[in-house]
């Protein structure tokens, strides 16, 4: 009944509609800080792409929306949701109302509302490529799979605070907690952090990207834009101080009932102490004395060695998945160009 009662049209929103496209995030379950017009606009200026918010309609109703980023690669369009080298795992679509609906129902409209944005990007914007990332709790990826998309898996890292901070420190590891108390006994300290702190993590990541051998990017100006905005009521940055001197830290961010471990943490010089993990768990007593239900430590699951500190701390793992798609066999190399963009 539902499929033959749409009418699905597209629309490009425009800053004039950003209170009622934050508004709809805002009331969304499926919605994240990423999502927040002001975060797409800074991305978009700092991406080297173009923004497409676009909002579905069924009829007069908005039924979901999903920020996609267009960029050229020389003769090659692509199209992404959320851009590379952006400091954002995911993004992808959101849905309006879908928790309220029946199964029978969310699916029909999931699998109607992709196949017009898929007929949008590839027909009438001309991609050649597609990438989608959605954000943690859209489980279903089969919509995508019927549309020929290749979906990978990934996974990110969730605690449940509303098991209480006894609960939560009671599940970590028990080296993790000896290294902990130990850090404090050493006399390592945790502050709030400012722009010069963030600066200070940057430039930590950074020394440390190089020793791997990696080249990092620049997004200094791209981050303190980030700060600018979002600070003062959804970013916070937490120090490690040692002697007086800065050791370690993190840039958190928070929204709804998520507490983010969005950036970091750069590695301690201290021998024999643990400065990190002392910062991951005040900011993990933060965000459950402040009422927020869950404590993200971002991730893909695609790097292994990661895994070793965050699992650490007995967290959940929460799926989401990466799906992508070639207009034909010819682009099939955009993929791989993708990720070096």
């Amino acid at each position: 009944m539902l499929l033959k009662m749409m009418n699905l049209n597209i629309n490009i929103s425009s800053d004039d509609e950003s209170m009622k496209w934050d508004t709809l995030i805002d009331t969304s379950s499926y919605g994240t800080i990423f999502h927040k017009w002001e975060w797409l606009k800074i991305v978009e200026k700092y991406s080297k792409s173009t923004l497409y918010p676009l909002m579905v309609y069924n009829g007069t109703q908005i039924v979901a929306l999903c920020p996609v980023y267009i960029k050229n690669y020389k003769s090659l369009k692509m199209a992404f949701s959320p851009p590379s080298g952006s400091y954002l795992l995911y993004l992808g679509p959101v849905f309006i109302n879908y928790e309220n609906l029946k199964q029978n129902k969310k699916e029909s409209l999931f699998y109607e509302v992709q196949k017009k944005i898929d007929s949008y990007l590839f027909s009438d914007m001309g991609c050649k490529y597609v990438r989608i990332r959605s954000s943690p709790g859209l489980y279903d990826s089969r919509q995508y799979k019927w549309q020929d998309y290749v979906v990978d898996p990934l996974y990110t890292y969730r605690i449940d605070l509303t098991k209480g901070i006894k609960s939560v420190w009671e599940g970590f590891d028990r080296k993790l907690r000896v290294d902990i108390n130990k850090a404090k006994r050493e006399g390592v300290y945790v502050e709030d952090g400012d722009l010069e702190d963030l600066e200070f993590l940057l430039n930590s990541l950074s020394e440390r990207f190089i020793q791997q051998g990696y080249s990092p990017l620049d997004h200094k100006k791209y981050l303190q834009s980030l700060y600018a905005t979002f600070h003062k009521d959804h970013m916070k940055i937490f120090v490690a101080k040692y002697k007086g001197e800065r050791v370690g830290g993190m840039i958190s961010l928070y929204y709804k009932n998520i507490l983010y471990l969005w950036v970091g943490i750069p590695k301690s010089n201290i021998p024999g102490i643990s400065a990190n993990d002392l910062v991951q768990w005040e900011a993990i007593e933060w965000a459950y004395n402040n009422g927020f239900e869950y404590y993200e430590e971002m991730d893909s699951g695609e790097n292994q060695r990661l895994r070793y500190f965050k699992s650490k701390y007995n967290p959940e793992l929460c799926i989401w998945y990466s799906a992508s798609k070639h207009s034909s066999k010819i682009y099939k190399f955009a993929e791989m160009v993708s990720k070096i963009l």
